[in-house]
């Protein structure tokens, strides 16, 4: 019971802070770990402990899933060499630059030690990533490639942290083992979570039910992150990989319905776990200061310091050479992608947040590892320096480089941009000839209606046509017959609850109620709004 209702706490705590966060205009993960470590500073609550095994099972496979399943596939692609540049590349140069300098300040700490310290604190965290991110607009680009690296770094990094804490208790490593493991695994994860996305395809098709879609699209994750860990694969790949299996066949296997349903409550379960990671990140605070009382509090600051500064040149020393040097010494690459400004590779470096995965691989280590507390709150500072130093002033930086995408600029509607207007004239034509097909196979009443809906398609079409003069008018036509629109629902359900409340039986007021409700959701959808 008690720990139901500290969890009912934590949410409770959740919310508030969100409020907060959104007051100030600050990223949610920072006020969600600032929160944390305050509640685990109030004296009397109780203590939360954070299995590893457990917060990597729980959160990652959802929050994976979940990123992997919007991702643009196509744009996913075509940037996969900076992707995996960072992946692979950074993600071993940072913890190189953070073993080094963990093992000059603190002598005693063996090489692999220091080496399982850097693994932790490499990897930039998708969840992280993602809470950040969405708040601000920066080129499109830009964005694929840090949610592409925090989907696939973790691979990487635990593989190096996994032969690390093994050559700390054994003695001994071998780099070609090592090698091959990292390859297997990347293979076998991915593998996996394309044959358990294939599985979840196919029993969708025979199960007809949204209810039950949305149950299995939860299984499919939790089963391809489970079933990869069986096979010492890449857990992380596995759910990654299922996640893009049904984010490119969703338009194929689900209803308007289910993908509308599916889409609620895939938001609230994200916004759920989250809040939970970031909370539970701060929480620990408490339990990683007992343990360290023997410290010179000084001491730990300095070490806290030094390693998340590391942590933060590095990857600003690999990220300019990485983008750079392959079009430099590639003309083909330099005339297919032209060198980025510089501005672009200042916000890739600026943009590493760690999350989750950082303190969970931290507290997974075994209970008799070499400098296993000082790891943990080394671990920690770098979560939360990140977090809150980039996560807090990478609106500021964006803003003062000038970095703005001109389609996600506040005010441009999406659903009247150019390529928007252009893809629906072609819609509606085709929505034309397909009904007009139809009619001389219909009864007279049938082809009646035919008729009508020929009509009212080809008012649309001519309405969308006069929207293609992109440059004045038409676009604010549309834009204005959105917002009418709107104003015409409002006034609709206004009135079926004043004059219809008492006279409608109650499922036919919901039907009513549903269908002015999808409708809304179609225009808000299509303005751009959530």
């Amino acid at each position: 019971m008690e720990i139901f209702e500290t969890l009912l706490g934590l949410l409770a705590a959740c919310v508030v802070l969100a409020l907060v966060a959104r007051r100030l205009q600050v990223p949610l993960a920072v006020v969600l770990v600032v929160g944390g470590m305050t509640l685990a500073l109030i004296p009397g609550l109780p203590t939360i402990t954070l299995d590893p095994q457990l917060a990597l099972v729980l959160f990652l496979p959802p929050l994976l899933q979940a990123s992997a399943y919007r991702t643009d596939w196509a744009a996913f692609r075509f940037n996969l060499r900076p992707i995996l540049f960072l992946a692979l590349g950074a993600v071993l140069f940072t913890a190189a630059a953070v073993a080094v300098t963990a093992k000059l300040l603190v002598p005693d700490l063996p090489w692999a030690a220091a080496v399982a310290l850097g693994a932790i604190v490499a990897p930039p965290d998708a969840v992280a990533a993602a809470s950040v991110l969405k708040n601000f607009r920066i080129p499109k680009r830009l964005v694929v490639i840090l949610e592409g690296e925090s989907l696939l770094n973790d691979a990487s990094s635990l593989v190096l942290y996994r032969f690390a804490v093994a050559a700390t208790l054994a003695g001994e490593v071998s780099l070609g083992v090592a090698s091959l493991s990292f390859l297997l695994a990347s293979v076998g994860g991915t593998l996996v979570g394309y044959v358990l996305g294939r599985i979840a395809m196919w029993v969708f098709t025979h199960l007809e039910d949204t209810l039950l879609d949305i149950l299995v699209s939860f299984l499919a994750g939790f089963a391809a992150y489970l079933a990869a860990e069986q096979v010492h694969a890449s857990g992380v790949l596995a759910a990654v990989t299922c996640g893009l299996v049904l984010g490119q066949q969703q338009h194929v296997a689900f209803t308007a319905r289910t993908r509308l349903e599916m889409g609620a409550v895939w938001s609230f379960v994200e916004f759920v776990l989250t809040a939970l990671v970031f909370v539970l990140i701060g929480l620990q605070l408490r339990d990683i200061g007992e343990r360290l009382e023997q410290y010179d509090l000084w001491h730990l600051g300095g070490l806290g310091v030094a390693v998340s500064a590391a942590l933060i040149v590095s990857r600003f020393i690999w990220v300019f050479p990485a983008l750079w040097l392959p079009r430099a010494l590639s003309r083909s690459l330099r005339e297919r992608d032209p060198m980025p400004p510089w501005s672009h590779a200042t916000v890739l470096s600026w943009a590493g947040m760690r999350g989750v995965v950082s303190l969970a691989a931290a507290l997974a280590l075994p209970a008799n590892f070499p400098g296993r507390d000082l790891i943990l709150f080394l671990a920690f500072c770098a979560i939360l320096s990140t977090l809150v130093i980039q996560g807090t002033t990478l609106g500021p930086l964006i803003r003062r480089l000038g970095l703005s995408d001109p389609a996600d600029d506040e005010g441009i509607n999406p659903a009247v941009t150019p390529k928007a207007i252009d893809a629906r004239s072609q819609a509606t034509v085709a929505a034309v000839t397909a009904v007009a097909e139809k009619v001389g196979n219909l009864s007279p009443e049938q082809a009646a209606a035919a008729e009508d809906l020929l009509r009212e398609l080809r008012q649309r079409a001519k309405r969308v046509a006069h929207a293609s003069d992109h440059s004045g008018p038409g676009v604010e036509r549309l834009s204005a017959r959105l917002d009418l629109r709107l104003t015409a629902i409002e006034a609709a359900r206004t009135k079926l609850l004043a004059d219809h409340r008492d006279d409608l039986e109650h499922e036919e007021m919901a039907a009513l109620m549903a269908e002015l409700d999808l409708e809304e959701q179609q225009i808000r959808v299509a303005m751009g709004e959530r």
